[in-house]
């Protein structure tokens, strides 16, 4: 039975990596075997042309440039602004705090592509369209995050606080000396969402920019698929920049999920 369950976690493990090693076989194809042999797991030969053409031919670079200043900002951002404003509907007492948690709650059950619209519409009276602006502020904070650090900031006992204000620490002192270092898987977790959404970011940057020089990775690999460079299928291009654009993500996930890992292992050996 147990040999059974292997072969089938094995058999489902290679229906789900099998895409990921086309494509980056087919990165390191020359176009005629591409075209000629799409499936096959071997390049015949091996060639980094994609990606030199990737660089050099395109405005990768600029692409990479602008997602990781995109990223960054609005990582951060989210980081920072989502634990204040989980904090404050967790902890502090104030008028229309149900109300507002309740908005947050509303605006995580509208679909984005609801907004579209009225956001070209803000971004553009602000004047704000079309710049680094509108590509960061409209995704510096999101309803997501704030629920998630609001459901963590209630988990924290509340005795922890009340020694710190007992030692005269005022409300933002217990929240960034006391709270906040406890929410390490919390944080985490909220990181790596945020840098992938924001890195893998679409659709805001159709409403949001128009200059080929901020456009961000999403962006400019949309133009390149539907055609920008001409002709033909160019599949090892193609396939070349969508695993530049995997890999950052990738990454960030690896190093964070080990961190969360041992975050709750420490906390599960602590209770």
């Amino acid at each position: 039975m147990k040999a059974m369950r292997r072969i089938v976690l094995a058999v489902f493990s290679v229906v789900f990596i099998y895409p990921f090693v086309i494509q980056v076989a087919n990165s390191f194809k020359a176009d005629p075997d591409a075209a000629a042999n799409p499936l096959s797991p071997i390049p015949h030969p091996a060639t980094l042309s994609a990606f030199e053409r990737v660089f050099l031919g395109t405005d990768m670079p600029v692409w990479l440039a602008n997602s990781l200043l995109v990223t960054v900002v609005v990582t951060l951002g989210r980081v920072l602004l989502d634990s204040m404003a989980g904090y404050a509907l967790a902890r502090l007492r104030f008028r229309g705090r149900s109300g507002l948690f309740a908005a947050v709650i509303a605006v995580m059950a509208v679909p984005g592509v609801v907004l579209f619209i009225p956001k070209f519409l803000v971004l553009n009276q602000l004047g704000m369209y079309d710049s680094y602006l509108a590509l960061i502020l409209p995704l510096i904070a999101d309803a997501t995050g704030v629920f998630i650090m609001k459901q963590f900031f209630e988990s924290i006992p509340g005795s922890v606080e009340e020694a710190a204000r007992i030692d005269g620490a005022g409300p933002f002192r217990v929240f960034w000396s006391v709270v906040l270092p406890m929410s390490r898987p919390a944080l985490i977790t909220l990181t790596i969402l945020s840098f992938q959404g924001s890195w893998n970011e679409f659709p805001h940057t159709l409403v949001a920019v128009q200059d080929p020089a901020l456009f961000t990775l999403p962006r400019g690999l949309a133009d390149l698929v539907s055609g920008s460079l001409g002709g033909g299928t160019q599949f090892p291009l193609k396939l070349a920049a969508a695993l530049l654009a995997t890999i950052p993500v990738a990454v960030i996930f690896i190093v964070f999920q080990r961190h969360f890992i041992r975050d709750q292992n420490q906390g599960a050996e602590k209770g």
